[in-house]
């Protein structure tokens, strides 16, 4: 009777040690660091907006953080995601206050203010924000 029941155990941990959620496999492909190269609505050709550094992004997801440039300043926060669900407007963001040229910073920091979403290639070099259905933003893997 103990082998049986140490069996079962033994079986039961089996399984729950194998399972593993979409979520964290989706929230460990946003690890490292992401160029942008494309982000909606301005009048002004995106090289135009970033003539001289091109705005980052990069997820810690080991401490639940971000950081990057917007092109001319740093800033960081809290991560807050969920499956593809991503929130920045309420991540507690910091950011340095250096006087920046241009509108580039400004368009950069209010789209992602705005970001609800994210997708990932299926090849993991490409990065979406989304606001609803709407791409806002593209990042490449660096």
């Amino acid at each position: 009777m103990k082998k049986v029941s140490l069996l079962l155990v033994f079986i039961c941990m089996s399984f729950g040690s194998c399972t593993t959620t979409k979520s964290a496999v989706k929230t460990s492909s946003l690890k490292g660091t992401w160029t942008l190269n494309f982000i909606t609505g301005p009048r002004i050709a995106f090289d135009g907006l970033y003539p001289n550094r091109k705005p980052t992004i990069v997820f810690d997801i080991k401490e639940n953080k971000f950081s990057g440039n917007n092109s001319c300043n740093q800033y960081f926060g809290m991560l807050i995601v969920d499956e593809t669900k991503i929130n920045f407007k309420d991540a507690k963001m910091g950011m340095t206050m250096m006087a920046c040229q241009g509108e580039g910073e400004k368009l950069y920091m209010s789209r992602l203010d705005k970001i609800d979403s994210y997708s990932i290639s299926d090849d993991g070099k490409t990065l979406i924000f989304l606001m609803g259905d709407v791409a806002m933003m593209r990042f490449e893997k660096k």
